[in-house]
């Protein structure tokens, strides 16, 4: 894994390497480090993984990449510090991106689901109501993306869906997020993490799950995990991470922790991610 800085603005293609660029590296109430958004490249694709509440300004102000730049989207979840900016991105793309540049409606990865939920319970309210469309009608879901479909690959012993995008292929796991009453991921709210092109795993939003790990480390180059400090009840914490083998956390970088985090030691572990480097697998 090579570690690099961007020199000007960030370039959403590559040499065919693949690439993980943190928009953000924060939780959900940070504001140093933003909130965690990042964006994958790999040849000429991109994906945009979540865009929060500070996703509009942590997308300038760390890749130098203005809204109408992005093309594909990946929710992974409906909280606000991973869909807060979405409707702004939509919207943007509408009225700006497609009406004023030429460009064609956002791709949005996501299975059929997630797409009701996302719609139903967080984007509809503000973004149903400011036209009516070709047909007449209120606008839809399918007036805003364009929409590229996971397929189910496994539901034991947790949910995987999977898909490619260009040359990334990525497997979209269940996690354990919310609420922290939920015993597993099948009765937890819909929350994933991923699993890139074989060989990188980042956790999404879970509490410390090792099932999880331990399902993915054996096959895993590198791997992002998140974490908070003390113990929280919805996501994974650091003494609880500081449990695992040495081999594994190793190779892994930790993600989404509040803002001053980065001031406790973790040598045992790969290193803090950092917002606004380009992580390169060769």
């Amino acid at each position: 894994m090579k570690i690099l800085p961007i020199d000007g603005k960030l370039s959403l293609s590559n040499d065919g390497e693949l690439e993980v660029f943190f928009i953000g590296t924060g939780s959900a109430f940070a504001k140093k480090h933003f909130q965690t958004n990042f964006l994958i490249i790999k040849g000429d694709k991109h994906i945009l993984v979540d865009f929060g509440t500070t996703g509009p300004v942590a997308l300038e102000t760390t890749s130098g990449l203005e809204v109408p730049d992005i093309e594909v989207f990946l929710p992974t979840h409906s909280h606000c510090d991973h869909i807060g900016g979405v409707e702004y991105l939509a919207l943007m793309n509408r009225y700006v991106g497609m009406k004023f540049l030429g460009k064609p409606k956002l791709n949005m990865i996501i299975n059929k689901i997630y797409e009701k939920v996302l719609w139903e319970m967080s984007l509809r309210g503000g973004m149903e109501w400011n036209e009516v469309n070709g047909e007449g009608k209120r606008l839809g879901f399918s007036d805003f993306f364009d929409v590229v479909r996971p397929t189910i690959k496994m539901r034991e012993p947790r949910e995987v869906w999977e898909v490619n995008f260009g040359d990334i292929h990525i497997e979209l796991f269940r996690t354990n997020h919310i609420p922290e009453q939920a015993p597993s991921p099948d009765e937890a709210f819909i929350t994933y993490g991923l699993f890139i092109d074989g060989r990188i795993f980042i956790s999404g939003d879970t509490k410390f799950d090792r099932e999880l790990i331990d399902l993915y480390a054996d096959r895993s180059e590198w791997m992002f995990h998140d974490t908070q400090i003390n113990h929280n009840p919805v996501h994974a914490c650091l003494p609880e991470l500081q449990t695992l083998p040495e081999h594994i956390k190793k190779k892994m970088l930790l993600v989404h922790y509040p803002d001053g985090a980065e001031n406790n030691p973790i040598d045992d572990f790969a290193g803090w991610a950092v917002q606004g480097a380009r992580y390169i697998f060769d």
